[in-house]
């Protein structure tokens, strides 16, 4: 059928229910309104789906949620593991406690009990409830960071991990294999709750979450010692931290964590925010405003859906700046490895693993302790599935993992990026540093001097609708096809194309398999450590450009960074226009 033929069927069938009807009918005159909402399904992708909240086959929904539950229930049913059950977490958007509550009938309706949260919980949490409990997969209704009109279904594994790209495609077929939305059955809460179809979880699953965080803490008697006179601003920007990050840092001796009040209660539309992005550094304005009445050194900020933190220190000059993921995450490697190394219990066959778009100061940190570093595809699932497949089975033994975009594991108790035990982690070095009479920000100084001056940065380019999507497509495409040897001044040593699974030195003309699944990305190397690299995000309609030099100072490697923008964007941006 034609958009036009499927707006018209949501019209006019009575499955759909009044609401959704009114929304529909109030835009028969914006064409382009509806052929935004139906010109496709809203994809269900190897992490799930998201999307802008609305009536439509191209918008989160009740429906467009079943659709993606059915097609989970199916994959489970056919995998033979429906009988362990499904958990089911949500956070603090539009709608979440609604789709939640939609999983868990369609769930129930297949004949799946379903294990779901007595009220928002952070991702993490749901990703260890799923090994806790024993479960056959798990759902988080979350959009993440993205802004208030979104929402999302993201689907994990038994293993507690996002779904890796063989079991997702499995379940993408299931789901693009239901034409008729209205044939999806869907039995009502009271019935699924008296045959115990559905469970309330809660309390239980929080207590042991927060036990096997403890048990990732390095040196737990620096917190206990110095943290009650330690004070620390935590903001979980109106979503699902503000109870477990609390809970963590209090039960390990900090005492003195004060919370932004103004984002401390859950609210969909972020009222304080333009975007519930730790990486923006105007979330943290009320904090900062805080921390300067209050003299308080570190700012700590989760986002909705405590995935991804973000991390607020005051300089040498007084300044209050925001560390990059980069940077929070090579602090937190060097404490890690560095204390497991002085304390002996760093294992021989110890591994760490960062993204293909993070800092490469990271590889010499695993260097200096002699622990292997893995490079993995842009995607937290990536990590997850190396923790699967060589600490599960006793390979090796995983002890930390992030990825530039201020997401962090360190621990095997969850699949996924974990601001909570990040939380924990960033709070104890900050207090490690200061019993050696030391802030944070000298602390990252220390680690450029050691090993150097690395930089990165990172550009990103919004382009909505349809349109938007053609033309990220179209600019890859002409990337890709492009012949280009230099950017600026600087020579291309080598290209790395993903989605060929190719590796080009220019050179030499030599070719080279990338053994990592395909991926719609692109990255340039240059000279003395300078790169950057381009791929569309996986989450928005967006296409980001990822940059990282390093030089002999700070001041060096900032001009750098800045003089390798510039030349990479007078080739990308024309693309785009």
């Amino acid at each position: 059928m034609s958009y036009k033929e499927v707006y018209r069927s949501w019209i006019e069938n009575s499955y759909y229910d009044k609401n959704t009807r009114e929304e529909l009918l109030a835009i028969k005159d914006n064409e382009k309104e509806i052929e935004d909402r139906f010109y496709r399904e809203l994809e269900f992708g190897t992490g799930g789906m998201r999307g802008v909240i609305g009536a439509g086959t191209n918008r989160m929904n009740k429906y467009t949620i079943r659709k993606a539950a059915q097609g989970l229930a199916n994959y489970l049913e056919k995998q033979g593991i429906a009988d362990k059950g499904v958990a089911i977490a949500y956070d603090s958007r539009h709608c979440s406690d609604e789709f939640a509550m939609e999983t868990a009938l369609v769930m129930a309706s297949n004949n799946i009990k379903a294990y779901l949260f007595d009220e928002l919980r952070p991702t993490p949490e749901l990703s260890f409830a799923v090994r806790y409990l024993g479960c056959a997969a798990g759902v988080v209704i979350t959009a993440s960071h993205n802004p208030k009109e979104y929402n999302g279904f993201k689907a994990y594994g038994s293993d507690g991990c996002q779904l890796p790209p063989k079991e997702s495609d499995e379940v993408i077929k299931e789901v693009a294999s239901i034409s008729d939305l209205s044939c999806i059955r869907c039995i009502n809460r009271e019935e699924a709750l008296e045959k115990g179809l559905i469970e309330i979880i809660g309390k239980e699953i929080d207590d042991a979450y927060i036990a096997e965080l403890k048990k990732v803490c390095i040196n737990p008697g620096i917190p206990a010692k110095i943290g009650s006179s330690t004070k620390i601003i935590y903001t979980p920007l109106h979503g699902t931290g503000n109870k477990p990050v609390r809970r963590i840092l209090k039960e390990i001796g900090f005492e003195q964590v004060l919370v932004v009040e103004e984002q401390e209660k859950p609210d969909p539309d972020f009222s304080t925010v333009k975007y519930p992005n730790p990486e923006e550094k105007a979330v943290f304005n009320i904090a900062i405003e805080m921390a300067e009445k209050e003299n308080v050194d570190l700012i700590i900020g989760t986002d909705p859906d405590a995935d991804r933190v973000g991390v607020v220190v005051r300089n040498t000059e007084g300044e209050y700046i925001t560390l990059t993921g980069n940077q929070t995450g090579c602090l937190l490697m060097e404490y890690i490895l560095s204390q497991k190394k002085q304390a002996g219990v760093l294992p021989d066959n110890a591994f760490v693993i960062k993204t293909i778009v993070s800092s490469d100061l990271a590889r010499k940190i695993a260097q200096r302790y002699g622990v292997e570093i893995i490079d993995v595809l842009t995607g937290f699932k990536f990590i997850g599935e190396q923790i699967r497949l060589l600490d599960d089975t006793g390979i090796k033994k995983f002890i930390f993992g992030f990825e530039e975009s201020y997401g962090y594991l360190a621990g095997t108790h969850a699949r996924d990026k974990d601001a909570v035990v990040a939380s924990m982690l960033i709070a104890e070095v900050y207090a490690w540093y200061k019993s050696r009479g030391m802030s944070l920000y000298q602390g990252l100084l220390e680690l450029f001097e050691r090993y150097g001056y690395v930089k990165e940065g990172i550009d990103s380019f919004t382009l909505k609708g349809k349109e938007g999507l053609e033309k990220i497509e179209s600019a890859m495409v002409a990337l890709r096809n492009m012949e280009i040897s230099k950017i600026g001044t600087r020579d291309i040593e080598i290209i790395s194309d993903y989605e060929r699974q190719e590796k080009v030195f220019l050179k030499t003309k030599e070719r080279f398999l990338i053994d990592l699944p395909k991926s719609n990305v692109l990255h340039y190397t240059l000279d003395s450590g300078i790169w950057f690299c381009i791929r569309p995000s996986g989450t928005e309609p967006k296409i980001k450009i990822y940059y990282g030099v390093s030089s002999s100072s700070l001041e060096n490697a900032d001009k750098e960074l800045e003089l390798l923008k510039r030349d990479v964007l007078t080739v990308v941006k024309p693309l785009l226009e």
